[in-house]
Parts: structure tokens; C-alpha cells; sequence
């Protein structure tokens, strides 16, 4: 195996398509830090390092993730092959040099990230721009172009209509109708039917809209209406809540093979 252990990637954003990337660059010998908020908003949490920082470890198709709250901390946990999360905001000083910046939070806009934080820098889907806000865009739109590394200008601008999963796109997304306090009646792999009570924000119920297999669900607790907060799988598998989805690989393929075009140039 090349050996890739003096070039760090720091990820911004451990959610499901962030998880694709680290688990990606880890699995052929990259050490990867991931940083995550407080209270990370991810749904698909049972393939998420985001998980990490309210479980304090979680293993992915056999990559570890463990929350850490020092530099040195994150080292010994690189050193025996596993992924440090840290809660961090901002990109923190670490103890070895960063080469890699990864934006993967899907905000769909562009936040803090620029391009000369790092000698390589990549953006995931909207809000990026190559040759601007980094040295790479990853497509991230379900479709011809999904994993497609765009060198120079944007992704494809943001729909607000979630990709087609067997046969549903928006129906099968959860998003709060109210501000509130979240709770689940309901857990990963269930399976539901269209109308059942998965939980309540407040006195408010949320219902599933289509039958299927509950894959996404966020962190109980303070939602603002318009959030995303749950996913209901239609294709009724129960085992693919604990598989990294097929979208998140390709992204994750796609970053790869950006770093290593970007390795090939330098050497």
C-alpha cells in the first residue's frame, strides 16, 4: 500500500455523504480528522462519525470513530488507524500540518471555508466554486454528473427537491412543521406505514408520508421548523441503515480521486 500517512485530511462535517469521504481516505491509509458541531444535525446516524460525538465511538464498515477533545489525543487515535472527532466550529490548530481541507457540511451556501487554508483544498456540492472557494468541487446532485470533480466553477445549483429513492424523492423526507422539542416513538430500522406516528415536536405529530424503513432519524431534542429531521426508506430494507449509501461512495470516490490527482501533480 502507498503510503499516505504524512499527508493529513481534515474534514469539516461528519454527516452520512461526509462519512462516505472519511471512510474513503481511511480505508487506503490517509489519517483523517473530523470536525463536527456540539449537536451535530445528521440523520443518517448509524453511518455517521458525527455519531461519535454523543456516543463517544462508533465503528463504520470497521473504521472507528472516536470523539477527542485534545490534539495529542487525536494523534494516538490516528496512530492505531482510527478517525478523531473533534467538536470544533472553526478549523483548529493541529499538532502535525494540515495538506488536506475537506468541506463536507452540505450547507448548500458558502460559509468559512476558503481556499488558502490548506494547500489542497475540495468543496462539496453547492455554494463552492473551484478556482475560488477551493481547488476542487464535488458534484453531489443525484444524476449523470453524481461524483463528478469539477476543476473549475460550481456544482449544480441547489433544487431543494431531494433525489429519487425507490420511486420517492420528497415524500420520503422529514422536515419539522413547527419549532419545538423533538421526540421519536419510533427507531432505525423500523419498518412504518404511510400516516403512522413516528413522534412529536411539542403537541405536534409527525407522521410518515410513505410506508418504508426508517433510516433517518436526528438527535432528539430543540428543532426550528424547515429542518430535516428524518428519512423513511421505501425499498423496506432493514440491513442498509448500517451501509454507508451509495451516493455518499461515490462522493467519496470522487474526493479521492481529486486528492490523488492533486498528490500526482505535486510529486
Amino acid at each position: 500500500m502507498i503510503d499516505f500517512s504524512d499527508t493529513l485530511v481534515v474534514v469539516r462535517g461528519g454527516g452520512d455523504l461526509g462519512s462516505g469521504v472519511i471512510w474513503r481516505l481511511r480505508r487506503v491509509g490517509f489519517p483523517v480528522v473530523v470536525l463536527e458541531l456540539e449537536r451535530p444535525l445528521t440523520v443518517r446516524r448509524t453511518v455517521a462519525f458525527s455519531s461519535a460525538v454523543n456516543q463517544g465511538r462508533i465503528v463504520i464498515d470497521g473504521i472507528e470513530g472516536i470523539r477527542v477533545s485534545s490534539g495529542e489525543a487525536a494523534l494516538q487515535a490516528m496512530r492505531r488507524g482510527a478517525v478523531p472527532v473533534f467538536v470544533s466550529d472553526t478549523v483548529p490548530a493541529l499538532p502535525v500540518p494540515m495538506s488536506i481541507l475537506i468541506d463536507a457540511r452540505l450547507a448548500k451556501r458558502a460559509l468559512d471555508t476558503t481556499i488558502d487554508q490548506a494547500p489542497f483544498v475540495v468543496g462539496l456540492g453547492p455554494g463552492f466554486v473551484a478556482g475560488r472557494d477551493c481547488d476542487a468541487v464535488i458534484e453531489t446532485m443525484r444524476g449523470h454528473r453524481l461524483g463528478r470533480v469539477i476543476w473549475d466553477g460550481p456544482a449544480a445549483p441547489n433544487t431543494g427537491v431531494p433525489g429519487e429513492i425507490g420511486g420517492a424523492s420528497a415524500d420520503r423526507v422529514l422536515r419539522a412543521q413547527v419549532d419545538g422539542e423533538l421526540r421519536w416513538d419510533v427507531s432505525f430500522a423500523d419498518l412504518v406505514e404511510p400516516g403512522q406516528l413516528l413522534g412529536m415536536i411539542g403537541d405536534a405529530p409527525v407522521e410518515a408520508k410513505i410506508g418504508g424503513t426508517v433510516r433517518g432519524l436526528i438527535q432528539p431534542g430543540p428543532v426550528e421548523i424547515g429542518l430535516k429531521i428524518g428519512d423513511v426508506d421505501p425499498r423496506f430494507d432493514p440491513s442498509a441503515i448500517h451501509q454507508i449509501s451509495d451516493k455518499a461512495l461515490s462522493i467519496g470516490g470522487a474526493v479521492l480521486e481529486a486528492v490523488l490527482v492533486w498528490l500526482g501533480d505535486e510529486s
